[in-house]
């Protein structure tokens, strides 16, 4: 449901960015040349020529279900971000400080001999509540306030803006209460590894409820997982989902006992702390579906239900045996993971997850200077003018169209690095020795939190990710795009590598979020951060022939034998990813002020942008993560996302690609929207 996803005079925003003097962190230019394979032509496979040496060379941790040039940095965000968490432990901040709470939060996690020692107390209360229940009222109020503990329940509630009017904030009802990943996992007979995880989900749950002393395991994981096949089979597809208007269905409160019958409504809203006279429903036919189950299936199957999801999301915070056995079925089975990461990992996730901008406030102020966020912003600023230009010479938009989406790119906001404005912690209780309860109340506080923002003015400074997050994201409701401090470094950027590389790289990366508010679902949101049809039906005919291309292509790509990659469902980032490699390349080519690029190392400016794009997708999956990728995620899996190169007519001109080259494309056949 919740998507996350400034414009100058063109030639002043569009200079150089002037970097700092020093070398670069990758090779000689901000490349990493070793990790090459030039055995391979270019136009055979890019990926290999641009990474094969590195893939060969580099393995798999055994704690990792993939890696590559984003899990690196996220390695390197976990060993920052740990400094400055043991540093607030270390320097026992004043009682009610973030100091304080961060330091605890991450000490009592810590702390696994103290957990061992307490067993199951810490959860009885809440498994005893659960086995309380006899009425459908009770039911229907416990699933309520599952939803402030993040506990799976098969209807969620959830605070976000109103999609046709963002000036406020409304509550969505989705579907939910999955246990294994996708729908398809309970419902695709056609793939055994589905099968397979099916029979170890069931003996996953078996083992979880014995490990609680919970007597006739077996015969309840049976029902469990019946249970979840028919709650799948109500489940919208992911693909259906992407469809941002289909899923803004303004229900009045009083009408869905009517309209939804099943659940207790009104108890389950009371409990989930939701008084307001309309709810958004994102998916009307799996609400209703489930909520009717919620009807039909015996109480006794649903007390089973929650009584092994109320276990799943505490296991990280009870005795070993229960976090064994979660890793194992949620680590090995479903990601391929042999080892558990090491525990203060672990419990940086933890706090992370529960204080992230707290430890975010720590983390840039020693990580994350001035300086690089200035230089950052310079990019994102020549990128956002390269598109302004694209647009502006885009022949299958009609012009009245076209002006609207150069008005909605000039209302652009771009967040860099971390909030201006930081979040306050001062409402939650983080208590030494409590890692159970720290961690049920950081997610209580967080739920309370969003619902407190009902009936408030809308806070745009807010951020939907933390500083240390490798990642960057694009949100529509808000016209913005933001990247948090830890993305802009090598391989994505880095002030002392050549402009050319840093342009393929970061530059790609900035434009594929700037595109996102013009792809086949940005496209729907006004300048405002509206949901709201401004294009003309002619120009959605156009745009369509593109993206049904764009899907066949991607559709072609076959990742793991007999598991291709889902072109519907990926499509808007395979749509940002052409159009982000475009317009960076259009900015760096504007960058050069009308001059030849300098050759280096035998590299021209153009061979340099396309190999620095090459460099950040490097990466290797295991192949139960790989399926579970291919399943769940709108984004093409790592390595096969510099193929978007071959619908470039400068990459086949930078690698001289020639007609019979593997990935070679007719002039006609690429595909050229932006």
């Amino acid at each position: 449901m919740k998507s996350r996803i400034l414009l100058g005079v063109a030639a002043l925003a569009l200079s150089t960015v002037a970097f700092a003097a020093g070398k670069p962190q990758l090779g000689d230019f901000g490349y990493d040349a070793s990790g090459m394979d030039k055995s391979v032509a270019p136009g055979d496979d890019f990926y290999k020529f641009a990474n094969g040496k590195w893939d060969e060379a580099t393995p798999i941790p055994a704690d990792r279900s993939s890696w590559g040039g984003f899990a690196v940095l996220r390695n390197l965000s976990d060993e920052r971000t740990r400094e400055v968490i043991q540093q607030a432990a270390a320097t026992k901040g004043a009682p009610g400080s973030n100091g304080q709470k961060v330091g605890d939060f991450y000490s009592s996690f810590m702390d696994e001999a103290a957990i061992e020692a307490k067993g199951l107390a810490p959860i009885k209360p809440e498994l005893q509540a659960i086995a309380a229940l006899k009425t459908p009222a009770q039911l229907a109020a416990w699933m309520g306030d599952a939803n402030r503990s993040g506990i799976t329940v098969p209807i969620g509630v959830m605070v976000e803006q109103d999609l046709k009017d963002n000036s406020k904030y409304a509550v969505y009802v989705g579907q939910g209460g999955l246990g294994l990943p996708d729908r398809d996992y309970y419902l695709d007979d056609s793939n055994p590894k589905f099968v397979e995880a099916r029979g170890k989900y069931k003996a996953h749950v078996a083992a979880m409820l014995k490990l609680a002393g919970i007597a006739d395991a077996d015969a309840k994981a049976e029902r469990i997982f019946d249970l979840e096949t028919k709650i799948a089979k109500t489940h919208w597809t992911r693909a259906q989902s992407r469809q941002i208007e289909k899923l803004y269905n303004p229900v009045a409160k009083a009408e869905l006992a009517t309209k939804m019958p099943g659940l207790d409504w009104a108890a389950y809203l009371k409990a989930a702390g939701i008084d307001q006279p309309q709810l958004i429903v994102a998916q009307p036919s799996a609400v209703t579906g489930t909520a009717a189950l919620i009807a039909s299936e015996p109480l006794s199957v649903w007390q089973d239900y929650l009584t092994y999801h109320a276990l799943s999301n505490a296991a990280p915070v009870l005795p070993k045996a229960f976090v064994a056995e979660d890793f194992a079925f949620k680590g090995t089975t479903l990601a391929g993971t042999p080892q558990l990461k090491e525990r203060w990992k672990r419990a940086v996730d933890m706090v992370n997850g529960g204080m992230g901008e707290a430890v975010g406030q720590l983390y840039v102020a020693k990580y994350f200077p001035p300086e690089s966020k200035a230089k950052a912003e310079q990019l994102v600023k020549n990128l956002i003018a390269a598109m302004d230009m694209r647009l502006q010479r885009l022949e299958w938009m009609a012009p009245e169209t076209k002006a609207q989406a150069r008005d909605k790119l000039a209302a652009f906001t771009y967040k860099i690095g971390y909030p201006d404005k930081w979040r306050d912690y001062s409402k939650l209780e983080i208590k030494a020795g409590d890692a159970f309860g720290n961690a049920d109340r950081a997610a209580r506080f967080e739920y309370q939190r969003n619902l407190d923002k009902i009936g408030k003015p809308v806070d745009r400074t807010e951020w939907g990710m933390t500083p240390m997050t490798v990642n960057a994201y694009a949100n529509p409701l808000m016209n913005e795009i933001v990247f948090p401090a830890a993305i802009l470094q090598p391989p994505f950027f880095d002030p002392n590598a050549d402009d050319a590389v840093n342009y393929g790289a970061i530059g790609a990366v900035i434009g594929h979020e700037i595109s996102h508010h013009f792809d086949d679902q940005g496209r729907k949101f006004d300048k405002n951060g509206n949901l709201a049809d401004w294009w003309t039906p002619q120009d959605v005919q156009r745009f369509k022939a593109y993206t049904d291309r764009v899907v066949a292509q991607y559709g072609g790509y076959e990742p793991l034998p007999g598991k291709h990659v889902n072109g519907e469902l990926t499509l808007g980032e395979n749509m940002a990813d052409l159009a982000g490699v475009n317009v960076a390349y259009d900015a760096y080519k504007i960058s050069l002020g009308g001059k030849e690029a300098p050759v280096l190392d035998g590299w021209t400016g153009d061979q340099r942008f396309f190999l620095g794009f090459g460099q950040v997708w490097r990466a290797k999956y295991r192949d139960p993560i790989l399926l579970q990728i291919l399943t769940t995620d709108p984004h093409t899996p790592g390595n096969w996302r510099p193929y978007v190169v071959r619908n470039l007519d400068a990459w086949y001109s930078a690698f001289d690609v020639k007609p019979g080259s593997k990935y070679y494309l007719a002039p006609d056949q690429r595909i050229k929207v932006w």
